[in-house]
């Protein structure tokens, strides 16, 4: 396939075995309660504080317990929420359960509007957290703490934050100043919250992930432009 929507065939959607966090060691509710009374009995207000802010951060790795979040919230300031189905992403509580180390540039070949549509049907398997118009407006379809069926290879969908741009592969024109200053604003913002280096081992084309048979964005999206517009915010 030539650029085109995002796709997943890596048995990372429906079907494709495990759940969200249950990957890796994990800690038990009764070892997290008496983690934190050990550390309180050791004593002082230091220890004290000190074990309520581990606590904190890991009450999220108890099986079962997840971050609030409410309908509809967004991530990124500025985007408007268009909910992709939920059959075209998983439920995760990201960075906690897998950490969150890379952003994958896409280019839809088809209309903002396309693919909103398409993110929004159960059956086509695929979505990414965000989409950028040429106008510059910006769609949010998945909460960044959730796994996105965007890259066909699990690992990649994991680990990284999916962004779709309007246009097509062989139309340079299609990839304007208004798309190119959105979308660099949004991935600053994404390497900003999950320290992300902002180079080109960690932004990276659909076409660099392993294993994927799509191009996207193509050879005429301007690289060097969007990596200094990345670093400019």
């Amino acid at each position: 396939m030539s650029g085109g929507v995002s796709g997943d065939t890596s048995g990372d959607g429906p079907g494709g075995g495990g759940t969200p966090g249950g990957e890796g060691p994990g800690i038990g509710r009764r070892a997290l309660l008496i983690g934190g009374a050990a550390v309180v009995v050791g004593g002082g207000v230091t220890a004290i504080v000190a074990g309520q802010d581990q606590a904190t951060r890991l009450w999220y790795k108890v099986p079962g317990v997840e971050k609030p979040r409410e309908p509809g919230e967004l991530d990124h300031a500025g985007a408007e929420w268009v909910a992709a189905s939920s059959a075209n992403w998983r439920r995760a509580d990201r960075p906690d359960d897998y950490p969150v180390d890379m952003v994958i540039i896409h280019v839809v070949q088809g209309s903002f509007r396309t693919a909103l549509k398409v993110f929004k049907d159960p059956a086509h398997q695929a979505a990414t957290h965000y989409v950028v118009g040429k106008d510059g407006r910006v769609a949010q379809m998945i909460r960044e703490l959730d796994v996105a069926y965007q890259a066909g290879n699990r690992d990649y969908n994991e680990r990284s934050v999916g962004i779709e741009h309007e246009g097509y592969v062989d139309r340079p024109e299609d990839f304007t100043d208004a798309m190119y200053a959105s979308s660099a604003r949004l991935t600053a913002g994404i390497c900003e919250r999950y320290a992300i280096p902002v180079d080109r081992k960690h932004i990276i084309g659909h076409v660099e992930v392993p294993g994927t048979d799509h191009t996207d964005p193509g050879p005429h999206w301007d690289w060097d432009r969007y990596m200094k517009l990345v670093r400019g915010v």
